[in-house]
C-alpha cells in the first residue's frame, strides 16, 4: 500500500492551486494533510470516482433526463446520420441550446466514422462536451486576505444563499468575513443575510430600507478597514434584470469599491438559477452589460432536470463557472470540475 505522503503529493500534482505559495515538497505535504481529508483522498485515489459518485447523486435528475433520452437513442440501431440528427434533439431537450447543441454534434461528426460502435458515439459526446467546457473552467478561488468579492444576478437565483456558503467555505480554510446587505429594496432581505451571518458566525454590515446601495457599501467598507476582517462579500440587488437603474447601482457600487480599495472588486459572481435552463442564458445577457464579471455561479443543479444548461451558459457567455450549488446545506457549493461534471451526467 502506498503511503500517506505519496498520496498526498501526487493529489497535489495534479492540483496546482492548493499550494501555489508552497515550494518545497515537504512543506506542500504537511499543508496538504492538515488542509485535506485524507481518508476521503484515499477513497478518491487517482481517477476522482469520489467526486463523480458524489455529483451523480445530487445531478440525478439531469442525469436521469439525459440517459433515458440518449440511451433510446443510441439503442434504436438506426444508421450514424440519423442517430447523430436525434442526439441533436436531445441536447435541445436537455436546455442546451439549439446553437451549442449543433456545435457538439458537428464536433461528434468529425471525431467518429460510420462504422463505429454505438459506445464509440457516446465517448465521442462526453470528449466533445468536455472539450466545450475546459476552455472556460475556472479554478477555485483561493482567497486572499484583503479581497472582496461582489455577487450579482436577478432576486430568486441564490445570491445570497451562495455568498454565505462561500463565507463559511473560507472560514474553514482560515479566513473571516465581513458580509454587506448591499439589497436594500427587496423584502427581508437583510434579514435573510443576517441569519446566515449568525448561522455562519459571521458579521453582517446593512442600512435602512430603501437606502442608496452605494452609500452602504461605503460604511461597509470603512467598517471593513477598521475591523481588519479578511474578506468583505457584498449582496446586491436583483429586482429586475432589465432594468437600466439596476445596471446603473452596480456600476455606481463597483466605483465607490475601486476607489476605496485597490483593485476591488477583486471578483465579480453572477449567480445563475440552473432550475430555469435557457431562461438563465437570458438574464445572464442582460448582466453582461455590467462590466467586469469574474466567473459564475450556477446554483440549484440538484433540484432540477434542467442540468445541460450548463453547456449552454458556458458556450453563450464565455465565463468560467467557478462554483456550483448542489444542495441546501453549507457544504453544498462545490467548484466546477468540466470532466468530473461531464462523467456524471454521461458515464
Amino acid at each position: 500500500m502506498v503511503s500517506r505522503s505519496f498520496v498526498i503529493a501526487v493529489f497535489a500534482r495534479k492540483n496546482s492551486h492548493y499550494c501555489s505559495t508552497i515550494n518545497r515538497e515537504e512543506q506542500l505535504i504537511t499543508a496538504l494533510s492538515k488542509e485535506l481529508d485524507i481518508e476521503a483522498l484515499f477513497t478518491i485515489g487517482y481517477n476522482g470516482t469520489n467526486v463523480i459518485k458524489g455529483l451523480k447523486e445530487k445531478l440525478s435528475k439531469t442525469r436521469k433526463s439525459i440517459q433515458d433520452l440518449l440511451d433510446d437513442v443510441l439503442r434504436s440501431g438506426r444508421d450514424r446520420d440519423l442517430i447523430l440528427d436525434e442526439l441533436t434533439e436531445v441536447l435541445i431537450l436537455s436546455d442546451i441550446g439549439y446553437a451549442t447543441a449543433e456545435k457538439i454534434i458537428a464536433a461528434v461528426r468529425t471525431d467518429i466514422r460510420k462504422s463505429d460502435s454505438v459506445d464509440s458515439i457516446r465517448s465521442a459526446l462526453q470528449a466533445a462536451l468536455t472539450g466545450l467546457l475546459l476552455p472556460y473552467s475556472g479554478d477555485e478561488i483561493i482567497p486572499k486576505a484583503g479581497s472582496v468579492y461582489l455577487f450579482v444576478g436577478v432576486n430568486g437565483g441564490g445570491k445570497t444563499t451562495s455568498l454565505a456558503k462561500l463565507a463559511a467555505r473560507f472560514k474553514e480554510k482560515g479566513l473571516d468575513s465581513l458580509l454587506v446587505a448591499g439589497d436594500t429594496f427587496r423584502a427581508a432581505a437583510r434579514e435573510q443575510l443576517s441569519i446566515w451571518g449568525k448561522r455562519i458566525n459571521s458579521p453582517v454590515i446593512q442600512g435602512p430600507y430603501e437606502a442608496d446601495p452605494a452609500s452602504v457599501v461605503y460604511d461597509a467598507v470603512q467598517s471593513y478597514k477598521a475591523r481588519g476582517t479578511d474578506l468583505l462579500l457584498i449582496d446586491t440587488a436583483g429586482r429586475v434584470h432589465t432594468n437600466a437603474n439596476l445596471m446603473n447601482e452596480l456600476e455606481k457600487i463597483r466605483r465607490v469599491l475601486g476607489r476605496e480599495i485597490e483593485g476591488a472588486p477583486h471578483e465579480i459572481f453572477l449567480v445563475l438559477d440552473a432550475s430555469i435552463g435557457q431562461n438563465a442564458v437570458h438574464q445572464a445577457r442582460e448582466f453582461l452589460k455590467f462590466s467586469g464579471l469574474t466567473g459564475i455561479i450556477l446554483t440549484k443543479l440538484d433540484g432540477t432536470a434542467k442540468g445541460g444548461s450548463v453547456v449552454g451558459i458556458v458556450d453563450e457567455l464565455k465565463l468560467p463557472i467557478r462554483y456550483i450549488g448542489v444542495g441546501e446545506g453549507l457544504e453544498d457549493i462545490h467548484p466546477f470540475l468540466p470532466k468530473e461534471f461531464v462523467d456524471a451526467l454521461l458515464s
